[in-house]
């Protein structure tokens, strides 16, 4: 499927996810662990609080191009900031984040908690597309199964929704990294 079906709802999903912010308990963001912080597009007007409250210095970026366009910053808005900046293009709605992808984002992440800085990752509404790359990230880090890593998102934040799709390709990543003798 094409990313028209997500170019369409861009607009009217992300001003949903506004909303659910504002009249139920979801938040923005929520802090994994000390390195990872899984959340909703960054808006400019959050580059403050990122960079010298939650010591963000790298953000992983799974939006295309058009989502970020116009509420957060550019690459180099990012660099300015003294925050590395990863993009990891995957579709809204249907997308699955590749295994090149999940690998990228999981040694960047993994890069920033040996420095001792933060990594913010996000999509649209930090519930699929980011929480795949954080479930793995979870993976790597403590040798858990993609159900385990799953349960321990949902547990931080409870409207992470990782599709069946996404599942499989972390099934996938798990075999690659731990070998088949561990599932």
């Amino acid at each position: 499927m094409s990313g028209l079906p997500s170019r369409i709802l861009f607009y009217p999903t992300l001003a949903y996810n506004v909303v659910m912010e504002k009249i139920s308990s979801r938040q923005w963001f929520n802090r994994v662990d000390q390195t990872v912080i899984l959340g909703a597009l960054p808006f400019k007007s959050m580059t403050e609080e990122l960079v010298q409250k939650e010591k963000v210095r790298g953000v992983i970026t799974m939006n295309e191009e058009f989502e970020t366009k116009y509420f957060c910053n550019s690459a180099e808005e990012w660099q300015d900031a003294g925050v590395e900046q990863i993009r990891l293009s995957t579709v809204d709605l249907v997308g699955v984040p590749s295994l090149e992808y999940i690998h990228q984002g999981v040694e960047f992440a993994l890069r920033h908690r040996e420095q001792g800085t933060s990594v913010y990752i996000h999509c649209k509404a930090g519930r699929s597309r980011s929480a795949t790359i954080a479930a793995a990230y979870l993976i790597r880090l403590h040798g858990c199964t993609p159900e385990e890593a799953y349960k321990m998102l949902v547990s931080i934040r409870p409207h992470v929704l990782i599709h069946s799709g996404q599942l499989d390709m972390l099934q996938k990543y798990y075999k690659e990294v731990f070998g088949s003798e561990s599932s």
